[in-house]
């Protein structure tokens, strides 16, 4: 009884805090409607323009249409201390961490990771490393002569593939359900718009991250009103890194199911290699991020989703760490513990993927390509005021 009054709690809470942020973005959109300094700085601004109130769908929309640069509070004239205190990045970080939980399914598990982001992602790879380091030691020692490079021989190829296919198929599940949850809400019926063209333009602002280019191309505000693009310069270690790691581990699937061909695969053959190069571009990124992540004026950024951020940012690296020491080590008898450890931190991302700050990147690509498909269409305020 006790955990469920404390689900309801925490779900109380949740919607509290969500009614208290939409009415805040309310507030500030319409001061920032009224002035219109910042109507070039990023897709958030012509976003607003389209619309005179702001409901909870607008607030999530426009939430993850923005890329938190910043720009737009150290050319505020009306942020703090003006009594209006206009910060439209920190107030829309604080909507955008509501959806993760709004839309996460089941909620319950949103709630639970919106509070405790880096200390679940840290529990559950660790507990989930204890457990397969536990299994192993029940065969003898995590330290292993004579099967230096066979993985297989540690965990079944068909065990792991059970127990990692299926915890990465629910995740994939869950954040589909939520992203379409979010899409019905925020999507509204309009004059029909050429698909492909907003596609491509949606998918060119995913791909070369535009909007962490503070609308002027000098990058983003971090801890200051200076400009930097090392925010964007990491995003793209990241990003690219870990799309080198997922071409690497789907290639790697194609040679054992198709040519039958088991890893470990030769250092110098393509899974190997794409997978060497996602997994220095996930060290450098995260790194680079997390750096960032300490030094962020605090008026930026919403303090309570540190801790998410910061969780995503331990589970790439770790995985990129672990997988990297695998590689090098995988011939020696430490590879049993290498490999258990390298599947706890690979396992937590998995579960915790729809409800950290992967999520993030999934309702942006969202939000990005709704903001192209609707800025196709006539302004409706124009349209009202003719």
């Amino acid at each position: 009884m006790a955990a469920i009054d404390n689900l309801m709690n925490l779900a109380a809470e949740a919607e509290s805090a969500l009614d208290a942020n939409v009415a805040e973005v309310d507030r500030i959109l319409h001061i920032c409607n009224a002035c219109r300094y910042c109507e070039t700085f990023c897709a958030v601004f012509p976003a607003m323009t389209r619309r005179l109130d702001f409901n909870v769908a607008d607030a999530h929309y426009l939430a993850n249409l923005c890329h938190n640069c910043s720009a737009c509070l150290y050319a505020c004239q009306y942020a703090a201390p003006h009594e209006f205190g206009v910060n439209v990045p920190k107030t829309l970080a604080q909507v955008r961490r509501d959806t993760y939980v709004e839309y996460a399914f089941p909620r319950v598990l949103g709630m639970l990771y919106r509070r405790n982001g880096l200390t679940v992602a840290m529990a559950v790879s660790l507990g989930v490393a204890a457990f397969l380091i536990g299994t192993i030691l029940l065969k003898g020692s995590v330290f292993v002569h004579g099967l230096e490079g066979e993985f297989y021989a540690i965990f079944p190829h068909n065990l792991l593939a059970v127990l990692f296919g299926s915890a990465f198929g629910f995740s994939i599940l869950a954040l589909s359900i939520g992203v379409a949850r979010f899409w019905r809400e925020v999507s509204e019926p309009g004059k029909p718009v050429p698909l492909p063209n907003a596609l491509g333009e949606a998918t060119r602002s995913v791909l070369t991250l535009k909007y962490l280019d503070g609308g002027h191309g000098d990058g983003c505000n971090n801890e200051d009103d200076a400009f930097t693009l090392w925010r964007r310069r990491f995003h793209h270690f990241t990003f690219y890194g870990f799309m080198l790691c997922f071409a690497s581990t789907s290639l790697a699937t194609l040679y054992h199911y198709l040519f039958a061909v088991e890893a470990p695969y030769p250092y110098l053959s393509l899974p190997v290699l794409l997978g060497t190069a996602g997994g220095i571009g996930l060290l450098i990124g995260p790194v680079g991020l997390f750096w960032l992540n300490l030094r962020r004026n605090p008026l930026q950024i919403d303090e309570a989703q540190r801790s998410m951020d910061r969780g995503f940012i331990a589970l790439l690296f770790f995985v990129s760490l672990t997988g990297l020491a695998l590689l090098v080590w995988r011939e020696s008898a430490a590879m049993p513990l290498l490999l258990a450890v390298h599947l706890g931190f690979v396992m937590g991302f998995f579960l915790t993927l729809p409800y950290g700050k992967f999520a993030h990147g999934i309702f942006r690509c969202a939000a990005l390509l709704k903001y192209a498909i609707e800025k196709r269409r006539p302004n409706p305020v124009q349209a009202g005021s003719e």
